[in-house]
């Protein structure tokens, strides 16, 4: 898998690392039980501060898509479910969305009940 930041993007470091981990994942580059690079090595690969990627990871770990394991490193968990994470990433773009055009929670709520029906 290769990694690429964007230093101009407002969008922190940390975010594009743990986007693009999701992004692999959606599309299959990335299965259960793969290993992903040593945080201090894809710090040096990337040219960032270590502490970024393990901010990183960190991310995602709590978002239960990887196990961080003492001198195993960072595997993506057996259980990580990519159609569910699919979902997860389109209902964030849609709350984006929703803030920058200044709708409050009930108003997207509101947009989520109209579209079930």
């Amino acid at each position: 898998m290769l990694f690429r930041v964007d230093v101009a993007a407002t969008e922190p470091l940390a975010d594009q690392i743990a986007a693009q981990v999701r992004g692999a994942l959606m599309r299959g580059e990335l299965s259960p039980g793969e290993r992903l690079p040593a945080a201090r090595e894809l710090a040096d690969l990337l040219d960032v501060n270590l502490h970024t990627v393990l901010r990183a990871y960190g991310r995602l770990r709590d978002e239960e898509l990887i196990e961080l394991r003492r001198g195993r490193g960072a595997v993506i968990r057996g259980d990580a479910d990519a159609a569910r994470l699919r979902l997860v990433e389109l209902a964030r773009h849609f709350v984006r969305e929703a803030h920058r055009q200044g709708l409050g929670e009930d108003e997207m709520v509101a947009i989520m009940r109209e579209a079930w029906t």
